[in-house]
């Protein structure tokens, strides 16, 4: 029977580059999904960038340009590294689309409608030079338990202790240093605990895997509480239904992103229907791939306000463990934590896909990227045992019989074995167990090369008349090895491509594994793996190190904007001006207005220095403005100029000219 099944993988956030942490779960969500179209069934794999949230709009900030911006070409850049590494989404979507937006606010009305939404003022820290609510992550300081310093506001790397950021001993904004006061704001929650008995059924229905379910059950036996799924301005995400200035935390959307991403592709495709598969009664399948770190998210949250929203929950959960590198955590130091590009700068993707396919399994467990043993396995395996059968005995059938595979050879004891593994092989993809299939692979290569050593054809082509016994051996040692590239075509897509062209094939299936090739003719050009050594590890590794050394060098605060021409420069008309008058401006936290005289001309400046100077002490002072700037007119007035200003901000500002001398209206060059 033909399944209808919807695939995706964790949304990469979009502030920083795919590593080959990030890989492992998309060639993990890759493998299973090409293994299911190769299978017949109608599988569709979508995924998109997580773009919303703090650290986005900081980042942004940082970098001189917007937000929208900014995730852009992230996106651009998450999505080359996903298909150089052959990872083929269908779609690959932004949470910052339309799609998502219409979903996400239908979602919460759903919600609120059905009484599942909580409103009430809570006490948050607040950063009162960068006048905005800071998110835990955000605030650091001293742990109340072990009291190790610079920790996190929500728990400590140290001892493993969780508590709240107004717990902190010596709490500090990590976004300006200063230190956070708490503030009273208006919150919206999701009703958790109103769910939690359909929770519990839900997770012991095979809908999440054992360990899983076991680690939910710690958390149900604690309580499950409400969450808070409002966060106040300034925040880069969606404004929250009748609630100006009130946004939706990051992980409200977040998962409706595989709703959106899968929306978007709907309206681009007549073969998809988008309530098909996400209706409530819809008997399509729905399987998200995910790291173990996001797990309360997608198996509590998530199928709750699906449930909640009257949508379908999740047919499977997988979640995967971390990798490390040399059994140990990434570091940038060692330069092991490295990224996707730089990894693809030193090797093909499929080394890494073959390598981690034969760890891959449905367990949650932690996996290891061994270095030394990445080489050595490659080599053995790919190299000496996979395409090694179709190097031995091609030129045969090039030289001697015109690139003409013999007789039908079906009822050959070798090729029924590798027959009749395919379907164990099949299982072990479906369940997840790339490592047993990898294993089941390897041992029919092995039987491949021994059934060639036995016959030695290159002993028998010395003689013409058993060269009908050579076509024939070379025959089935071919038909062994296309077997198996069908069995390793969801690991090694573009190896299969090769294989494909070399036996003049349309696109291998899965059930071609029983059918044979006869009397076929072959081309002359054979599909091919490459050695690698280690010197080529060892140049991933340094020029990972590089990377990491040029991230950590100090950087200016404010990125150098584009360059410009000395002309340019000179059409700045910098003037020494006299500050005749300085007054509050009613309804701004931050502006003052100044009269400025020019030597007989005045004009009207809102400066925003209110945070370090009062006005009375900046009366009859002078300062530099510039003079030529097209006015701008402002919420509180025409602004006809710019004060210049010099330091970090907060009290540490600096716009007074020492008096020596310069006269109001005098050219400063």
């Amino acid at each position: 029977m033909t399944r209808k099944i919807l695939v995706t993988s964790a949304l990469p956030y979009a502030n920083g580059s795919i590593h080959l942490g990030h890989m492992l779960e998309h060639i993990q969500t890759d493998i299973w999904a090409r293994f299911q179209k190769m299978r017949g069934h109608q599988c569709v794999s979508v995924c998109a960038d997580d773009t919303h949230g703090t650290p986005i709009m900081l980042r942004a900030q940082k970098e001189g340009i917007s937000p929208e911006e900014f995730i852009a070409a992230t996106r651009e850049e998450h999505l080359n590294d996903f298909q150089d590494f052959l990872v083929e989404y269908d779609n690959y979507h932004s949470t910052h689309s339309d799609e998502c937006r219409e979903l996400s606010e239908y979602i919460y009305n759903e919600l609120k409608a059905k009484d599942y939404i909580d409103q009430r003022s809570i006490k948050q820290l607040f950063d009162p030079e960068k006048e905005m609510f800071l998110p835990d992550r955000f605030v650091k300081g001293t742990c109340p338990k072990c009291k190790t310093e610079d920790q996190y506001g929500d728990n400590c790397e140290s001892c493993g202790a969780t508590y709240s950021p107004a717990e902190l001993i010596n709490p500090k904004s990590a976004v300006s240093g200063a230190t956070p006061v708490e503030k009273e704001s208006e919150h919206y929650f999701f009703k958790l605990p109103e769910f939690e008995e359909m929770l519990k059924t839900w997770t012991r229905q095979d809908h999440v895997q054992e360990q899983i379910a076991n680690k939910l059950d710690e958390w149900f036996e604690a309580g499950l509480q409400q969450w808070d799924i409002s966060r106040d301005a300034p925040y880069f995400g969606f404004e929250i239904p009748g609630a100006p200035n009130k946004y939706f935390y990051v992980w409200v959307d977040a998962p409706i992103g595989y709703m959106a991403s899968f929306k978007n592709l709907c309206e681009r495709r007549d073969d998809l229907d988008f309530d098909e598969f996400w209706n409530e009664d819809s008997d399509a399948e729905v399987h998200h791939f995910i790291g173990k770190d996001i797990v309360y998210f997608h198996t509590l949250f998530w199928p709750a306000m699906l449930e909640g929203a009257g949508f379908r929950k999740p047919t499977k959960v997988h979640a995967h463990g971390f990798l490390n590198v040399n059994n140990q955590k990434m570091s940038k130091s060692r330069g092991t934590f490295t990224k996707a590009r730089t990894y693809l700068n030193h090797f093909k993707p499929e080394y890494l896909r073959y390598y981690l396919a034969s760890k891959l399994n449905n367990r949650i467990d932690d996996y290891d990227l061994n270095l030394e043993d990445f080489v050595q396995k490659n080599n053995a395996d790919l190299v000496n045992k996979y395409i090694n059968i179709g190097s031995r005995v091609a030129n045969f059938i090039s030289k001697k019989f015109d690139g003409k595979l013999g007789a039908d050879c079906s009822e050959h004891p070798l090729i029924k074995e590798f027959q009749e593994a395919a379907e164990t092989i099949a299982e072990h993809y479906e369940n997840k167990q790339y490592h047993h299939a990898i294993r089941l692979i390897m041992s029919l290569a092995d039987k491949a090369n021994v059934y060639i050593n036995d016959e030695a054809p290159w002993v028998l082509a010395k003689d013409e008349e058993q060269a009908a016994k050579v076509q024939e051996i070379s025959t089935i040692s071919l038909n062994c090895f296309r077997m198996l590239t069908i069995f390793l075509k969801p690991v090694l897509p573009e190896v299969a491509k090769e294989v494909e062209a070399y036996f003049q094939i349309e696109p291998l299936q899965w059930s071609d594994a029983q059918t044979v090739l006869a009397d076929h003719e072959v081309s002359r050009k054979k599909p091919t793996i490459q050695r690698i050594d280690n010197k080529q590890v060892e140049a991933m590794i340094e020029e990972s190190k590089a990377e990491a050394e040029a991230e950590a060098a100090p950087q200016l605060a404010d990125p150098i904007k584009d360059e410009i021409e000395f002309g340019d420069f000179e059409k700045i008309d910098l003037r020494i001006a006299k500050i005749a008058k300085a007054e509050h401006v009613e309804g701004a936290d931050k502006l003052l207005r100044l009269q400025l005289d020019l030597g007989g001309v005045t004009k009207q400046v809102f400066a925003g220095i209110k945070s370090a100077y009062k006005p009375e002490d900046l009366e009859g002072k002078l300062t530099v403005m510039v003079a030529n700037l097209k006015p701008r007119k402002m919420k509180f007035g025409m602004s006809e100029g710019m004060v210049l200003a010099a330091g970090p901000g907060g009290e540490d500002l600096w716009v007074l000219h020492p008096d020596d001398g310069a006269e109001p209206g005098m050219r400063v060059k």
